[in-house]
């Protein structure tokens, strides 16, 4: 017979258990499937699943900072945007997705907006530190990692350079992406040359942090805003492309964009809300501030989603973007963890008779992410998408183009994680021009990829089909 300690903590462990299966039932914001596979999980291991789910099953930052930063949202000032009349004729057959990205953040679509693209990532950085230098007033930095490299410290003595002289420069870098670079002298080099810098989403001690929020939920986003006129955003961060804390997968392969008009002010937007949501002075006033005169022919509305928005916005926005797609629709992503919306209007997309073209990397930095990317590519190539692994680096360059007139590009992959739990921010935008210098970007991805197809997809052994489509089992959850 067993002892009573024995009974008494099986009982304990199977009432937690219920409890915790009832918790993940009941859990908001989130789909059948993914709550199936935490009660699964839950069942099959106790233990590990139990704490698995309280570690990371919701999805949850502090409740203070939560709550500090919708209100914080609420109360910012909009920039303005375009006059009714005006937004209807700009955003013309493609409405939709414009009309669901206004209602991410209250942001209206606006016109009049200059954009280009940067020819690789070294040229991007001297880009954007001739910015910095030429800075008169404010210089605003948002980064999800940074690191101590060429490109790195080529930013951070920019960034210094600037506030010497005069300019009011902030810089905000993520607490677990940029942890390196924030303890090192580099930081406190920062500080010393004049240089407000915060820390985004801190860390801290990681069991208080656990018990208060995910410590795995992150501010991805990637933004350098100067003088409130000029806004650089795309997948880049603050480091070289040999990227050397993971230089097996290197190069990694970028895109950032240049932008200048009333979309530079939207950027602003989220900025100055994640710099006083992480304890920042109150900069809301750079929201009201004129926009120089527009001199662009670029419709572009700004997307910024995260913890503090509604659970589907940019899924959503990606699948709307999808379905408007009439004739070509070409995508490029280092993570592709689709949620159902996703997926699905992927596959319409492609049955209905647009071409659609996928890009991913070959050599993946996620072993978990690749396995779960290729047990989908069966159902892509089935519906008609031309899948393609890039097999030159790790193409890290978040892309969607539509007609080559429609377009989204920014911090956002297709995966749960930036779906569900990161902040990110991309821009939505419409202009042929434009399109057209993205898509011919995409082409030149598209040159150095080799072509997936279902013989390939066939061999894949029985113990690789296996793990694949167990970690796909598991994305839900993830």
């Amino acid at each position: 017979m067993q002892p009573f300690y024995i009974i008494a903590a099986g009982l304990l462990v199977s009432v937690a258990q219920i409890a915790v299966v009832i918790r993940a039932i009941l859990r908001p914001h989130r789909d059948p499937s993914s709550r199936l596979a935490w009660a699964v999980v839950i069942v099959v291991a106790p233990i590990i699943g139990m704490v698995a789910y309280l570690l990371l099953g919701e999805v949850r930052i502090s409740l203070g900072r939560r709550d500090k930063g919708r209100a914080i949202e609420a109360a910012l000032p909009r920039p303005a945007g375009e006059d009714d009349a005006v937004r209807e004729v700009a955003k013309g057959f493609y409405r939709a997705p414009f009309d669901l990205g206004e209602s991410v953040n209250g942001l209206e679509t606006t016109s009049g907006n200059s954009a280009t693209l940067a020819a690789d990532s070294n040229v991007a950085i001297e880009e954007m530190v001739r910015d910095i230098d030429a800075a008169v007033q404010t210089v605003h930095l948002l980064a999800y990692i940074w690191l101590a490299d060429h490109n790195g410290t080529k930013v951070k003595d920019a960034l210094i350079r600037a506030a010497k002289r005069g300019v009011k420069v902030r810089a905000l870098a993520d607490a677990l992406g940029s942890r390196h670079f924030i303890r090192s002298s580099n930081w406190s080099d920062l500080a010393d040359g004049g240089v407000e810098a915060r820390v985004a989403l801190p860390v801290g001690n990681p069991l208080w942090t656990i018990l208060r929020g995910r410590v795995d939920l992150r501010n991805h986003r990637k933004m350098l805003i100067i003088d409130n006129r000029i806004a650089w955003c795309g997948s880049q961060n603050v480091a070289d492309p040999e990227f050397r804390v993971k230089p097996h997968y290197a190069p990694w392969v970028d895109i950032m964009t240049r932008w200048q008009g009333q979309v530079v002010h939207h950027c602003q937007y989220l900025f100055v809300s994640d710099w006083m949501g992480d304890g920042g002075d109150d900069i809301s006033a750079l929201l009201s501030a004129p926009v120089e005169h527009p001199t662009g022919t670029i419709i572009a509305q700004v997307v910024g989603t995260g913890p503090t928005v509604r659970y589907d916005a940019m899924p959503s926005c990606f699948a709307e973007l999808i379905h408007s797609a009439r004739e070509e629709l070409v995508v490029t992503t280092p993570y592709f963890v689709p949620d159902d919306q996703v997926l699905s209007s992927l596959l319409s997309a492609a049955r209905r008779g647009v071409k659609v073209i996928f890009i991913l990397p070959k050599r993946n930095d996620s072993r978990v992410v690749q396995a779960t990317s290729r047990s989908y590519y069966a159902d892509l190539i089935k519906a008609g998408v031309k899948l393609y692994e890039y097999r030159c680096g790790l193409l890290h360059a978040k892309t969607m183009v539509a007609d080559r007139k429609i377009g989204l590009i920014g911090s956002a992959n297709l995966d749960r994680r930036s779906f569900e739990l990161n902040f990110e921010n991309n821009i939505l935008f419409s202009d042929e021009k434009f399109a057209g210098v993205i898509r011919a970007r995409q082409d030149e991805f598209l040159a150095q990829s080799d072509p997936v197809t279902m013989a390939d997809v066939e061999s894949f052994s029985l113990p690789a089909r296996f793990w694949q489509n167990s970690v796909a089992m598991l994305s839900p959850i993830f």
